[in-house]
């Protein structure tokens, strides 16, 4: 049985399983130009409380081997 929470277990942990805009992350996207490259770049990410900000980090960073 999972004890982990269902938000957690539902998390994106690639870039593929990301949804929504799709102008950043589908072939030719700036974020997936950036994960095909695997050269970390520097990037704001902003919006309201729980969008995904952090999550979208974690996953860029584990793509690109960062820390």
């Amino acid at each position: 049985m999972n004890t982990k929470p269902l938000a957690e277990q539902m998390r994106p942990t690639k870039l593929a399983d990301v949804i929504g805009q799709a102008h950043l992350l589908d072939d030719g996207g700036l974020l997936q130009k950036i994960v095909e490259t695997k050269q970390p770049v520097s990037l704001i990410l902003w919006g309201p409380p729980g969008t995904g900000k952090t999550t979208l980090a974690r996953i860029i960073a584990h793509e690109v081997d960062a820390e």
